[in-house]
């Protein structure tokens, strides 16, 4: 049996191995405390579950979602993001339902690449990121995101010839997995940048609530006109409905109708009362994201605390729901290996940097998806491995 080329872009990857890592600390017995993956403990606000359990009554909400059938919600998205932002958007031609932000980040290549072409993306960067451009055809350049920089890629680095053939940049701030939070100054040089050669700007923006210190600016504040830039936004962190799978995508019309054909090809939407859920959460009290925020950053301050206490000294992120840690000697050179080991041995299971790209390579993820209790239990496990 013949399968298509582009699938050998698409093979195991250190993920696979760490999943085959943790079936066998599970064989061999071991509690597995994983903090290898993003998907938060936390669960779905009652009122949201509510709209949702209301709307499984409602037999006319059991058939197919067309476009014009998501104009409630994208109404809603249109209103919170004026809200929160400041900009009026056009919910007709410039937002678009998503089942969650990363089919919008893996679709739109599809529709703005052609083969050869290129994308650039941060590394390290977010794994999904880049399947997209292999399904399309495109080429990849990776733009080095390190810590003297502040995790920001450096533009006047990208070489002349690569920026010809390039179609799209691919942001994400805050980001995973570094916690980097990118200011307006960087997004309004992102954009002049993109416009000068040409370049559609992508924006994928899931933890546009989680932050610490701050807040964090969105793509269309550098670029309120929408002349070359789209963002991405989901319900996953913020509302922890990531179950759900749903998101949205907001920006330059054409973009928006482009991506649409693309999912027009592809699939509907989702259930009405997931999008019913949705426009209660964006509508509803914003109590809940507060105390989602609030949870993570006690559990930041608890995890930084513990490793400090072992010796190990990570500075505070000031985002997201990871700690991005520079791993210790001997292991600084072999991310895959410490976290396979570790996960063997102690049955905590966390994420090789190596696995968002090169220069992820000496670093390890820890999401904090767990209570500070288990959190402390898991450092007190790795002081043991060390």
């Amino acid at each position: 049996m013949q399968f298509a080329k582009r699938l050998q872009t698409l093979q195991s990857n250190v993920f696979a191995d760490m999943d085959t890592a943790k079936a066998r600390a599970l064989a061999a017995g071991k509690h597995i405390i994983d903090l290898s993956l993003g998907s938060s403990d936390l669960p779905a606000e009652d009122h949201v579950l509510e709209a949702i359990a209301e709307s499984l009554k409602d037999k006319s909400t059991h058939g197919y979602l067309l476009f014009h059938g998501t104009q409630a919600f994208r109404y809603t998205v249109a209103n919170w993001y004026e809200k929160k932002f400041g900009i009026s958007v056009n919910p007709e031609t410039e937002v678009l339902t998503l089942i969650g932000s990363q089919e919008g980040t893996a679709h739109l290549p599809l529709a703005v690449l052609n083969p050869g072409d290129f994308a650039l993306l941060l590394d390290p960067g977010y794994p999904s990121h880049s399947g997209g451009v292999h399904l399309a055809g495109g080429q990849i350049y990776t733009m080095p995101i390190q810590v003297q920089n502040d995790f920001l890629p450096v533009f006047a680095d990208i070489p002349t010839p690569v920026l010809a053939q390039s179609r799209m940049m691919v942001l994400s701030y805050p980001h995973n997995p570094t916690s980097a939070i990118a200011p307006l100054s960087f997004f309004n040089e992102a954009v002049d940048f993109c416009e000068q050669h040409n370049l559609i700007l992508v924006h994928d923006f899931p933890y546009v609530d989680l932050v610490f210190e701050g807040t964090a600016p969105s793509i269309l504040q550098a670029d309120p006109d929408r002349r070359i830039s789209i963002e991405f936004f989901t319900l996953s962190k913020s509302y922890n409905m990531g179950g759900f799978r749903i998101g949205f995508a907001i920006g330059n019309a054409q973009l928006i109708k482009a991506l649409r054909q693309i999912k027009a090809a592809v699939d509907f939407n989702q259930y009405q009362g997931i999008l019913n859920g949705a426009i209660t959460a964006l509508m509803g009290s914003q109590d809940g994201v507060e105390a989602t925020v609030a949870t993570f950053r006690a559990r930041r301050d608890a995890f930084i605390k513990a490793l400090y206490q072992i010796g190990w000294q990570v500075s505070p992120p000031k985002a997201t729901m990871y700690i991005w840690a520079k791993l210790p000697e001997p292991w600084s050179k072999d991310s895959v290996k410490f976290c396979t080991e570790l996960v063997e041995k102690t049955g905590v299971a966390v994420a090789p940097g190596a696995g968002f790209g090169k220069f992820g390579e000496g670093y390890v993820r820890f999401a904090l998806v767990h209570q500070p209790s288990v959190l402390e239990a898991a450092v007190d496990k790795i002081a043991q491995f060390l």
